[in-house]
């Protein structure tokens, strides 16, 4: 049985999955208006996508910001995320910076998880995973393809990749050409449940073909869903209220 891990008063892997909202705001002030209808949301995490940030090259006025975000929502699990544009970001910096983005957040204790891309340098992941346990801060290890979905092998192996490397929570992300690439992702989802997975895990097939996989994650394997508030950070994120209830249908059908 996969083992569980419990942020604040929340247990991922388990029962259904949990819900996610991103947080997308572009100014301080639209992220403290955001902040404040989250609150609101039923939701179970919130992920604050800071590349869309207008200041995320100061690495201040992002703590400034994370300090507000905090305030208004100081209770609910927290993910931080900075996602590169060539996987799906809005923004690109430098490698070196990135790093050092996600390290002074760890340090602030106001975050509960970072989010950290599989596809960098494998010293580098490890060490900001251990400066993160250190400061007892989960890390997501993370991949997404936005143009195509790779084989089911490969995403095992990128999901296997993500857990050898010490993640807390492996996740991929993979775009459906076709119906058949929807099955590829939620057979590979399975396998890696059923032979692999020994903490939570997180897939999904994105836009409009793929919407059934952030809708069967307790059939298949996926611990944690992202929906849409108001605005959603991926192509295919469902609203929150439709979500739950899907979710909940489907919970009590098993």
């Amino acid at each position: 049985m996969p083992k569980t891990i419990t942020v604040r008063d929340l247990t991922i892997g388990e029962g259904i999955p949990k819900i996610c909202v991103p947080l997308v705001g572009e100014t301080i002030i639209q992220l403290k208006e955001e902040a404040g209808f989250l609150k609101n949301i039923d939701l179970d995490l919130v992920e604050w996508r800071v590349d869309f940030f207008e200041h995320v090259e100061e690495i201040e006025k992002v703590k400034e910001a994370l300090m507000e975000v905090r305030s208004i929502l100081p209770d609910t699990p927290l993910i931080f995320t900075f996602r590169s544009h060539k996987e799906g970001g809005n923004k690109e910096v430098s490698t070196s910076f990135y790093f050092e983005l996600n390290k002074t957040i760890v340090e602030t204790g106001l975050v509960d998880i970072i989010d950290v891309e599989l596809f960098n340098d494998e010293n580098e992941v490890k060490k900001l995973i251990e400066d993160a346990h250190a400061k007892n801060v989960f890390v997501i290890i993370s991949n997404h393809d936005f143009e195509k979905t790779p084989s089911k092998d490969e995403i095992v192996t990128r999901l296997r990749k993500a857990q050898e490397l010490g993640g807390d929570i492996p996740k991929i992300a993979v775009m459906p050409i076709s119906p058949a690439d929807v099955l590829t992702l939620l057979d590979a989802t399975n396998t890696m449940k059923e032979h692999y997975a020994d903490r939570p895990f997180i897939t999904m097939s994105m836009a409009g073909k793929g919407i059934i996989s952030r809708l069967a994650g307790e059939v298949f394997g996926s611990a944690l869903t992202f929906g849409a508030a108001k605005k959603a950070s991926a192509p295919g994120q469902i609203a929150v209220k439709e979500l739950r209830n899907v979710l909940t249908l489907l919970h009590e059908s098993l």
